[in-house]
């Protein structure tokens, strides 16, 4: 069994379609409407009425989208507020590891995931950059919710079986519908095309890139996968390093190596984004090295042993 199930080729994505609407726009042509009735010495009283109601509409359909806005940045500031409080930095492979008995304790927890429940999933049309830090975050916040809700427990496998894995039972909610943790990688944030995200998602165990302890934000994505990457590629209990004639490297790159073509391939990806020193010794290595791939500890990136 594998970390995550494989798919060949992964599915459309299931997030809404829905375009949002030009409130701005929408108010200034009621405004423009509206001079051009007063110019010509106004229409009637009932024509005055009815472009205030259009302008009126405008006004509060933006600002219910605006409080909206605020609502999610209030989100990830209470995710932001948790993974310091209940999250701590080790030296050990994990990298950070979490308390998971505090957040089942934690009332702000269960605040959050409803949050992520109730608030509406990024249309097709938005942003790359909003649309992967959305997904990145949930898959995070519900693997690591998975666990709570069944802690203690030695590792995320042990909540699935042999015949329904973890990865296929319902996770939660986002955006008002029951999702799990394959269809927010394989159908959604994999098809969007940057490997990056295979060292942003953390399924809660010691082997996984080490789960990074603030939220993904739109607004300074790629400068946060970046710094994900070299992390987890200077990590060499799990992420790389050179061993004799060969580059021992995560098995995320050998279960996913196709999604890092895009730049350049596996050997590409480690090496842009490996320390100096690393990288100098990768190319002693020459143009070719083999790769070999660690073993995956499945054990839970947790706090203690839970009992």
């Amino acid at each position: 069994m594998t970390l995550r199930t494989q798919l060949p080729e992964a599915g459309a994505s299931n997030y809404s379609t829905a375009s949002p609407i030009d409130f701005a726009r929408l108010r200034l042509a009621a405004r423009f409407a509206c001079g051009r009735t007063l110019r010509r010495g106004r229409s009637g009283e009932l024509s005055a009425r009815l472009l205030a109601l259009l302008m009126l509409i405008a006004t509060l359909a933006s600002a219910t989208r605006e409080a909206s806005a605020a609502v999610n940045s209030i989100e990830l500031d209470l995710y932001g507020r948790l993974l310091e409080r209940h999250t701590r930095v080790v030296a050990d492979t994990a990298g950070t590891r979490v308390d998971y008995a505090a957040l089942r304790a934690d009332p702000e927890w269960r605040r959050l995931l409803e949050g992520l429940a109730a608030a509406p999933t990024p249309a097709a049309s938005a942003a790359q950059a909003e649309r992967l830090a959305y997904w990145i975050n949930a898959y995070n916040m519900l693997a690591i919710d998975m666990v709570v809700r069944n802690y203690p427990v030695a590792g995320i496998r042990d909540i699935g079986s042999l015949l329904r894995p973890v990865w296929k039972r319902d996770a939660g909610k986002a955006g008002g519908r029951a999702v799990t943790l394959d269809e927010i990688e394989h159908a959604i944030l994999r098809p969007i095309g940057d490997p990056r995200v295979h060292v942003a998602i953390v399924c809660a165990s010691t082997s996984c890139p080490s789960l990074a302890r603030e939220p993904f934000r739109a607004e300074r994505l790629d400068a946060q996968l970046d710094a994900a990457a070299r992390a987890f590629i200077a990590s060499p209990g799990k992420g790389a390093r050179v061993e004799s004639r060969s580059l021992r490297v995560s098995k995320i790159f050998q279960w996913f190596g196709p999604d890092f073509a895009a730049s350049g391939g596996v050997l590409a990806f480690v090496r842009r984004h490996a320390t100096p020193d690393l990288r100098a010794a990768i190319d002693q290595l020459g143009p070719e090295p083999q790769l070999i791939f660690f073993d995956y500890d499945w054990s839970l990136n947790g706090i203690g042993r839970p009992s």
